[in-house]
């Protein structure tokens, strides 16, 4: 198993008590297979449904959790069978009552209305149901000790994977004789992977010079160029629990000096953010906090002029941010997350942010603040319309060729504030 049985039976407890209340049956189902198109018998590697896999700690398809008041969860499984045993070995068989008995379960509790969430199958008779999936998804928001473990462990795994890639980046003597984006990729997953990672928790990103003006650069042959920014966007994940780090290096060891002003920006701007998080605080304010450096120092060193706190609440600051300072992390890259029930307009200083809630102890997010020089975002009509009059479009062009700069940190926020634990891979 990869969670004790007493973990697993707390959260149990946790979203039981939560769910009281709603007064239903609930169904959570793990999830099918999808076959790969025109592969035959081939499918994508299985992902269970992330709700059914905290519930229940194992990750196997075609399973169910079904919940009745009073009583608690049951878990139904779907028995090993023959084939399995032919192709793959025996698999470990997670214990619960056979899946063929979850109609008999159904008819003892047909006396409530039963709602369904998780990878609900399509012919599925029941409603699904939004609220009970809110109520579970809150119970997961704050991480236990046990899923901190394996984020911590993917954590390690990252920092080798990064310090591989760094060694690369920063020595001249291997920078420039051949050193493309791609081969950045594979000598980062390949550590990964030597210190325990089960795989990548999503696709490495690894952009040079302008390539980095791309959120989610896929990396390809371009080959890295002396004193440009090479950004690495990369997360080790261990039983799908990931990390998630952005790391921008100097090809060569140093920036170019246009390079350097946007990086120390960027860098001041993830600390500014990092120091606002704490229990209690507006992820939102954690946000406005790295866009206020940002529009700060995009004036200080000459594209914006006006004041900051006009960059900042007309959003003219995210033609440059245009993206959430962070998301909720843990149960794969993008966890939960969300908003608080009412608040429709999740869009502040220019970007829309993945989690609009105050931050809890147990929470752990992402700070990624980032500028971008993106010629389609900057030129668009309607914004040259809205923003022209804070930029100097002369100095602007410029700096294009910078391409973008991201600094990524993962913190976990407990009872004194915040802890960084990602704090052990250089920046």
């Amino acid at each position: 198993m990869i969670f004790s049985n007493d973990v697993i039976m707390s959260r149990q407890e946790k979203s039981a008590a939560a769910l009281e209340k709603a007064g239903v049956n609930v169904l959570v189902f793990s999830g099918e297979p999808v076959g790969t198109p025109g592969g035959l018998d081939q499918t994508y590697p299985f992902l269970p449904h992330p709700r059914h896999y905290w519930l229940s700690g194992f990750r196997r398809s075609g399973c169910v959790m079904a919940y009745a008041p009073g009583e608690g969860w049951t878990s139904f499984v779907r028995p090993v069978d023959e084939d399995e045993i032919l192709w793959e070995g025996a698999p470990e068989a997670p214990k619960g009552i056979p899946i063929q008995q979850l109609g008999d379960w159904l008819a003892a509790h047909s006396g409530r209305k039963t709602v369904v969430t998780g990878s609900v199958p399509a012919n599925c008779e029941f409603e699904i149901s939004d609220d009970i999936s809110e109520i579970i998804d809150d119970c997961r928001r704050p991480k236990d000790f046990e899923e901190l473990a394996l984020m911590r462990l993917a954590v390690e795994a990252a920092a080798s994977g990064f310090a591989r890639a760094r060694s690369l980046v920063e020595n001249p003597e291997t920078a420039f004789a051949g050193l493309t984006e791609r081969r950045i990729q594979i000598e980062l997953e390949a550590e990964f992977l030597r210190n325990g990672a089960h795989g990548t928790g999503f696709d490495t990103i690894v952009a040079a010079g302008t390539h980095a003006s791309v959120l989610h650069f896929s990396p390809g042959p371009r080959e890295v160029k002396n004193g440009e920014m090479v950004m690495i966007d990369a997360g080790a994940q261990i039983h799908e629990y990931s990390c998630d780090v952005t790391r921008t290096i100097a090809a060569g060891g140093k920036f170019e000096p246009r390079c350097r002003a946007v990086y120390d920006i960027v860098l001041e701007a993830q600390k500014a953010a990092i120091a606002k998080a704490a229990p209690g605080v507006e992820w939102r304010d954690v946000h406005i906090a790295a866009a206020t450096v940002i529009a700060d120092g995009l004036k200080h060193i000459g594209i914006f002029h006006g004041t900051t706190d006009a960059l900042v609440e007309t959003g003219a600051v995210g033609m440059f941010l245009p993206h959430g300072t962070g998301h909720m992390l843990g149960l794969r890259v993008r966890d939960v997350g969300g908003k608080i029930k009412g608040r429709e307009n999740n869009t502040y200083a220019g970007a829309s942010i993945r989690v609009d809630m105050p931050l809890r102890e147990g929470f752990v997010m992402t700070v990624e603040p980032g500028i971008y020089f993106v010629e389609p975002l900057l030129n668009h009509p309607e914004r040259r319309a809205r923003y022209d009059k804070f930029l100097n479009r002369e100095e602007l062009a410029k700096w294009m060729n910078v391409g973008g700069c991201r600094i990524e940190d993962d913190i976990l926020i407990n009872v004194a504030g915040h802890e960084v634990l990602t704090d052990g891979i250089p920046k």
